[in-house]
Order: structure tokens, then sequence, then C-alpha cells
């Protein structure tokens, strides 16, 4: 009982979700316990870190000359390493306490399509953040094991993690993937079709953060009900320069995510072609299953099925697949030994 209040009290493993749009950290027994946006605000003139998260989003296009907010992960891989850093080290204190006597274990999830410069750099930031030993797992691995796939089984089990940077295209049987096909076309691609949708259509600016509340709002990949619905947009005209507020339908939204949409679409057809014949078989009994933020995208499960006619559902808690999947490599230490990508 004293052992399992002091495991509670120090966590020696945890799981994190390295993401470009949220960091996710997992911690056995407890769950997940940090669950933030991965911006970091800092002070231009020494760097410092003012806000980190939620605290950080909130900064977005709202800030002086004085603070720059930045996401330091750009596709899933990290595009500024000391910012990654001093945000890596700032959500494990949160979880970890600083004057623990041990450092912790940690497994964090990174893009199948990453090169061995950027695992190392994935490796080195975790370590410089307090991490005792780093391991690193692909992220549709860890999605496939966190929506429940029985990837151990010599079967497919075909996945599709659509996160902020990044969509994972896998077929994964006996703990190892088959074919893989990393896209770095997403979330973050998605809101920048919006914006320059809206530039181009309607002479008006809006930032990124707007761009997603549209997308959340009205994005969809096949026709609704509510298409004909109305959303206020408020932005900057590009010709006066002043403010201006103009009207968008979810059609009108849908037309402009219809590229990338389409990239995800044939990036899931590529790997259904790559596939040899016996696991091929194995999809069309069990179909595919979606996860990551992009699974929420309404009728994206529809337009899959109508384009490859296989099963395809969304899985359970799919923001949460991820880290869940690395959290219970924690606790089965065969499958992360299996399953861990060399630095």
């Amino acid at each position: 009982m004293v052992l399992r209040a002091l495991a509670r009290l120090f966590p020696n493993d945890l799981a994190v979700d390295l993401g470009t749009a949220n960091t996710l950290v997992y911690v056995p027994e407890r769950g997940i316990v940090l669950d933030e946006p991965s911006i970091v605000a800092l002070d231009t003139r020494d760097r410092t870190v003012l806000a980190v998260g939620h605290e950080a989003k909130a900064m977005l296009g709202r800030t002086p000359a004085s603070v720059q907010v930045i996401r330091p992960l750009r596709h899933g891989v990290i595009a500024d390493y000391n910012t990654t850093e001093k945000m890596l080290s700032t959500f494990i204190r949160r979880v970890h306490r600083p004057w623990s006597p041990v450092r912790p274990r940690v497994v964090i999830c990174v893009p199948s399509g990453i090169t061995q410069v950027e695992r190392r750099a994935v490796h080195e930031s975790a370590t410089q953040a307090g991490a005792g030993t780093a391991y690193l797992v692909s992220e549709p691995t860890a999605a496939a094991i966190g929506a429940g796939l029985p990837i151990a089984e010599p079967g497919a089990n075909m996945v599709v993690d659509i996160g902020g940077g990044t969509t994972e295209v896998a077929v994964i049987s006996l703990s190892g993937i088959v074919y893989c096909s990393s896209l770095r076309i997403a979330g973050d691609d998605m809101n920048d079709a919006i914006m320059q949708h809206i530039r181009k259509s309607h002479s008006l600016l809006i930032g990124e953060r707007r761009a997603e509340e549209i997308k959340i709002a009205l994005g969809s990949a096949c026709p609704r009900q509510t298409d004909s619905e109305m959303l206020p947009v408020k932005g900057r005209d590009l010709t006066t320069g002043l403010p201006r507020t103009v009207y968008v339908s979810g059609a009108e939204i849908r037309e402009a995510l219809r590229e990338p949409i389409a990239a995800i679409v044939q990036a899931v057809r590529s790997c259904l072609e790559h596939t040899p014949p016996e696991l091929a078989a194995d999809i069309v009994d069990k179909g595919i299953v979606l996860t990551g933020g992009g699974a929420l995208l309404p009728g994206l499960d529809r337009l899959l099925h109508e384009e490859t006619r296989l099963p395809v559902r969304v899985g359970d808690d799919p923001l949460w697949c991820v880290v869940r999947g690395a959290g219970r490599m924690l606790d089965e230490p065969g499958v992360l030994a299996r399953v861990a990508v060399p630095v």
C-alpha cells in the first residue's frame, strides 16, 4: 500500500504524445494527466519562457513585439530544438515532481516517417528535459494499441492516425509495421486551406486560431443537412485594411478542405495497394480504424468507406488513442522492446 502511494507521488513512468498541435502525458494508474497545446510564448529579448500550453495559445495573434508565440513542432518533428526542450521540460515538471529522487522512464510517440537525425533530436530533447530513459515508438503502432487492435496477432490491422502535422496510414501485423505511409498533410493544413480560401474568396485575412474554430464548427468531408448554416467570420479586409465580418457556409468550408482531404484519401488507397494479398483479405473483414483529431471531422469515415468499399470506424476517444497506447506499453516491457524505434 505504501509502495503504491509512493509510486503515485513519484511516477517512474510517463508516456508522451509529443504532437504538433497538442502534447499529452499519460501516467500509469492515473491515466491522462496533461493535455496542453504544443505552443510556447517567449520573451524576444532574452528568450525566456513566459507561458506554455493553454496560456500561450490564448496569446496567439495578440502579443506585443516583445513577446513571440511559436509552435516548436511542425509536421510532427522538432522545428525549434531549444524551445521544444523547454516546453517538454515544463510539461514533465508539472507531472513529475522536481524534487523526486528518481528520473522517469519516458515513452515518446513520433511519426513513422521521421529521419534518424529527427529521432535523435526528440530523444535528446526528452533526456535534457529530465527523462531518465527515453524510448521512441511510432505513432501508428501506439494508436493501434490505444484503439484496442490486436496487433500482436498474425493478421492485418489498418489504422489511419490524423494528427495536427502528419497523417499516418499503416498496416500492422505481429507487432510490426508491414507498410506505412507518413503524409505531412493533416489538421494544420486544413486550417491553412480555410485561411487561404477566405483570403481568396472574401479578401479577408483571418488567423490560424479562428480558422481552426471554423473547421470545428463547419468542417466536413461529406454533404450534411447543416451545410446551409452560416457562420460569421471576423477579420481584416485586405482592400481597406479595416475590420470586417463575412458569412461562410458549411458547403463552402467543405470545398475549401477538398484538397487536404483528397490527399489523405489517396494515402489510404496507396497503402491498400501496397498491402500483401493475405493481409488485404484481413482488412476486408476488419476494416480501417481512424484515430487522431482529424478522425473527428464529420463524414470522413463515410467518405473513406465510399472510396475503399471497406468498413471504416472511428476509434474510441480518438484524440487519446496514441498516448493511451504508449501508456499500455509501459506495463508490457516485452511489447515496448519489440516496437521501440532505434535512435
